[in-house]
């Protein structure tokens, strides 16, 4: 039976001319729309075995062949939202439909919506490192297009005032007010916020971890974080208790995959704030805490992270830690 039919979806089954046994879904309702597929499927299994010629693959495969082989990635979240975006633009495109034509269209819609040169440059980043899979490993096409990134700057520091956090959570759907709140006092990145867990929350010890072992290594040095709770936290965590068995932070019952959205950025719009990501709320936490005085040996072990050298980004924020040395050039004058 060439093609079947399993509850209202079409199925493909064959034997290809180099004896591989093929049974897929065709995706499709329609018995005509299966055949078709069927029959093209069939034909290039064909001109593949006898005359060579790599079978025709779509970017859908590829995206699914990527999320299945890099799902312990840190970043697998994030790829995800941005694959989900790109779909409306290469969820019908072949591979070898993608070209330059098509990488300006993807940097100008993301522009458009007014993303920053940095996220433009990492979507087209992920596009370049599946194609190169395809093209190196899994051996699907021969060439991949030259990439035309945006520029960014060395370094960027964005960070708001208490004045302006406040403008900005006043906007915020309750769901990403509270996950906001919480960023701004813990400091933990976004994808360690939206998938915190009440296994991982101590209220008594007003304590908090992520585990790299368990959250498939999302905490960036890959070891786990603790995190001491302040009384913004608490209050933020208590006003999540019994909403969720499981996590912390849910939307109509269901975790969150991806804080800065559509809202997020409607929110900054309203609240008139410009250039800023979800991300930057981590550089806020951070930057609060060096203009109040906390240590930047201190700050780096709140934060997590693996190099002196990150923290050392805002250093400039405050003087205080200098204070200390500037009289060893007293001149005593007489």
């Amino acid at each position: 039976m060439s093609i079947y039919k399993r509850k209202d979806t079409w199925w493909i089954q064959f034997t290809a001319a180099d004896g591989t046994r093929i049974q897929r879904s065709a995706g499709t309702k329609i018995k005509q729309e299966a055949q078709e597929l069927h029959d093209r499927l069939k034909a290039e299994a064909w001109k593949t075995k006898n005359l060579g010629v790599k079978p025709t693959r779509t970017w859908q495969e590829a995206v699914i062949k990527w999320l299945t082989e890099q799902d312990h990635k840190r970043s697998i979240e994030t790829d995800k939202y941005h694959l989900r975006w790109l779909d409306g633009i290469l969820g019908s495109k072949n591979l070898t439909q993608i070209d330059k034509v098509i990488l300006e269209r993807i940097t100008e819609a993301k522009k458009s919506e007014g993303s920053s040169n940095a996220t433009v440059n990492r979507i087209l980043s992920l596009i370049r490192a599946i194609l190169n899979r395809a093209k190196n490993e899994w051996e699907w096409i021969d060439g991949v297009p030259n990439f035309r990134f945006l520029p960014e700057p060395n370094e960027r520091i964005r960070w708001l005032t208490h004045d302006e956090a406040n403008k900005l959570l006043a906007e915020l759907p309750n769901h990403l007010e509270f996950m906001a709140r919480f960023a701004l006092a813990t400091g933990l990145r976004e994808a360690n916020v939206t998938g915190l867990k009440w296994s991982q929350v101590d209220l008594k010890r007003e304590y908090a971890w992520v585990d790299a072992a368990k959250a498939k290594a999302k905490a960036k040095a890959n070891k786990p974080i603790s995190v001491p709770l302040n009384a913004d936290a608490i209050l933020v965590l208590r006003k999540q208790e019994g909403q969720h068995k499981i996590f912390v932070f849910t939307f109509d019952g269901k975790p969150i995959k991806k804080a800065g959205g559509k809202a997020w950025r409607k929110a900054l719009k309203r609240a008139a704030l410009e250039d800023f990501r979800w991300h930057d709320l981590r550089h806020t936490w951070a930057s609060w805490h060096v203009q109040a005085g906390t240590p930047l040996n201190v700050l780096q072990e709140l934060g997590g992270w693996a190099s002196y050298d990150m923290v050392l980004r805002y250093a400039h924020l405050s003087s205080e830690h200098l204070k200390a040395h500037a009289g060893n050039s007293n001149l005593v004058v007489t």
